[in-house]
């Protein structure tokens, strides 16, 4: 058996890509760091030759990153001096809005250059970097396709992540007809998940039959895990109904979701791929803590995304078990009958074939989340590299 439980999860899983979900400026940092202990699992492995500025080979395990404004603050905090010189070099003319944008997107450009090898390797199909779009037009379709052009402008292995509101799911088959690829954040419904499908759909037919270049498109629909089962309203309602939420129930819940619309994008064929992201440590099982948004994915034909803390805890407790092909297994009844009572809605939103949603932007976390972002977003325009 592989020491690697990376490789295995893979190995046992056709289609599988996982991915870092921070940037990948930050690898070394971590391998130095927290990380130091799995250097030799070869997450992403250098391209021979490469000196001043490493990229990472095709014989990486891993094949693709994640980050969004968080995540690019955190480069700007870690290599500051760096990126000062940058902006003093390439945006000291600018207004303070002018010049976030552009660090922001050569931030991810950086990042997609590491990651090249194995987008050229790939045939184009592996190795992209996720850029996200300002959270705060998540309303507005005009200004999040003109920010998505931008973006992808800067490389063609720089995917858009656009929000999972109405108007960014519009936006998902305004781009796709251009050839531009997408994922879509902020999904915590199969409703959320088909819709960004049927989107992707409408765009490929359009920018098949316009002529489009296609050659860097594809389109991921994201499940945000832990933020879905961490709100607070679950165990509100839970204790209100006197249901007691494990911390097995609540990965369970998540995993319900990912599972069931896993299986409505295969029998349905369509051109997105699913990505799971969000990821939290748990449950512990028999004195070990599990990773179950991992493990109880395994066999899925998707892509998933982890933070390094779930690779330092996936790769220490996983060497000698086993991870078995488990995606299209049922959800235990008993646990998804107690998971659908705190929210009376859940059965309806999981069970059923729905139409894209009129709007998600009054899904609770995402109203939860616009406040800190835009608090993050704000103070990296006055201090960028701070």
């Amino acid at each position: 058996m592989n020491a690697n439980p990376v490789v295995r999860l893979k190995d046992v899983s056709p289609g599988m890509e996982v991915w870092w979900d921070t940037s990948p400026l930050l690898y070394g940092e971590w391998l130095q760091g927290p990380g130091r202990e799995f250097a030799a699992a070869g997450l992403f492995a250098l391209e021979p030759g490469d000196t001043a500025r490493p990229r990472f080979s095709a014989a990486s395990v891993l094949d693709g990153a994640t980050t969004n404004q968080p995540l690019t603050w955190q480069v700007l905090e870690k290599q500051g001096p760096e990126w000062a010189a940058w902006l003093e070099s390439n945006a000291s003319g600018a207004d303070p809005r002018e010049a976030m944008w552009r660090v922001f997107v050569e931030v991810a450009a950086a990042g997609a250059d590491r990651l090249a090898p194995i987008f050229e390797a790939s045939g184009r199909r592996m190795g992209q970097i996720c850029c996200q779009v300002d959270p705060r037009d998540l309303c507005d379709v005009d200004a999040m396709v003109a920010q998505a052009r931008r973006i992808h402008a800067a490389r063609p292995n720089i995917m858009v992540k656009m929000p999972g509101t109405q108007e960014g799911i519009e936006g998902v088959r305004i781009l796709t007809a251009e050839g531009i690829p997408t994922n879509v954040t902020l999904g915590f419904t199969v409703a959320q998940l088909l819709a960004v499908g049927e989107a992707a759909k409408a765009g490929l037919a359009d920018a098949e039959a316009n002529g489009a270049d296609l050659r860097n498109w594809r389109s991921c629909a994201v499940m945000m895990l832990g933020r879905y089962e961490d709100h607070p309203v679950f165990r509100e309602q839970a204790q209100a109904r006197g249901i007691e939420l494990t911390d097995a129930d609540l990965r369970w819940a998540g995993i319900a979701i990912f599972r069931k619309a896993h299986r409505l994008f295969r029998e349905r064929g369509y051109p997105s791929k699913l990505m799971a992201a969000s990821m939290r440590l748990g449950p512990t099982v028999d004195g070990i803590q599990r990773v179950w948004h991992l493990e109880k994915l395994a066999g899925a034909d998707a892509v998933l995304t982890v933070f390094p803390n779930i690779f330092e805890a996936f790769l220490r407790a996983y060497r000698d078990l086993p991870l078995p092909s488990v995606v299209d297994e049922p959800v235990p009844p008993a646990t998804l009958e107690k998971n659908s009572r705190p929210f009376p809605t859940l059965p309806r939103r999981t069970r059923k074939t729905v139409s894209p949603p009129q709007t998600s932007r009054s899904t609770p976390r995402c109203e939860r989340r616009r406040p800190a972002s835009q608090k993050r977003w704000r103070r990296s325009k006055r201090s960028p590299a701070r």
